[in-house]
């Protein structure tokens, strides 16, 4: 990895770490939203046992979790993860110590419940981004499938954190656990499609006679490349050339703009797609 990339994932893991502790925290344990993970049993263990707060049941079984995880996976861990961890353990320890919370920031409970969801959902989306994961039941999951030979690991963990969410029905009340389970769900949908979001480039099929224009304009003024086919209309007969490109959302209206009026009789079909590799995109 070149030291641009390096320095640019690595900020980007330190923002999706701040994300993720700040919607925690801030709207996730003073409402006691038990929506699975680490951080949600965190939660449990303070109402059962008051010894020690909510961050503090955290940060112990996040770095517990994280120190077996380097023994037991070795570099399979990953370095992304680590760097998240880590920060995330010292962003909950300041608030905990600087920010102390024993209420919510307001009476409304369902408002604060979309901002515990989407805020980390929004953390934990440029995480998956750029290749990394969040730790916690992450890394469970990379340990059960190294060592109990539990290969649908996703499955075990949507098992375990649908039953961390409804240990708050037992736990506090029928609300509190109603939005848990509520909020559990709708994380799984937002961080899907944060991510899809993130990565969403529009794909260009053209076919056109003025094909030496189409091209000028992608590789001069949008900067992009393009793939030319040579073509024939099956009912015409007619030549024709095909223009495939991917653009981003905002150059999607220019170059849709641009064909349009410079190339009216043109056939062009626009898609959505979030998964691209190459040159200009992702690596492979």
């Amino acid at each position: 990895m070149n030291r641009k990339l390096f320095v640019k994932e690595t900020l980007l893991i330190l923002f999706s770490s701040f994300l993720s502790a700040t919607g925690i925290y801030l709207f996730k344990f003073p409402n006691h939203f038990t929506t699975g993970g680490v951080t949600g049993l965190g939660v449990v263990l303070n109402h059962i046992w008051p010894t020690y707060s909510q961050a503090m049941y955290t940060n112990i079984m996040n770095i517990g979790i994280t120190v077996i995880g380097l023994i037991l996976l070795g570099k399979s861990f990953g370095i992304k993860t680590l760097i998240y961890t880590g920060f995330f353990t010292i962003m909950i320890a300041l608030y905990d110590r600087f920010l102390p919370l024993t209420a919510p920031l307001t009476n409304q409970p369902f408002m604060e419940l979309i901002l515990a969801v989407l805020v980390p959902a929004i953390g934990g989306a440029i995480m998956f981004d750029i290749g990394g994961s969040t730790g916690g039941t992450d890394v469970i999951a990379m340990l059960l499938k190294k060592y109990g030979r539990i290969y649908n690991t996703s499955t075990a963990l949507l098992l375990a954190d649908i039953f961390i969410g409804a240990l708050a029905f037992v736990v506090f009340d029928v609300q509190t656990g109603l939005f848990s389970v509520f909020g559990l769900l709708v994380r799984s949908v937002l961080t899907e499609s944060v991510l899809t979001g993130l990565n969403q480039r529009k794909y260009f099929h053209i076919i056109t006679e003025h094909s030496q224009l189409v091209k000028d304009y992608i590789t001069n003024e949008l900067k992009r490349s393009a793939t030319l086919f040579e073509g024939e209309g099956a009912f015409t007969g007619d030549k024709r050339t095909l223009v495939l490109t991917v653009v981003s959302p905002r150059q999607a209206i220019d170059l849709r703009n641009f064909v349009r009026k410079n190339s009216p009789e043109s056939f062009l079909l626009i898609t959505n797609t979030s998964e691209i590799f190459g040159r200009g995109f992702k690596p492979n």
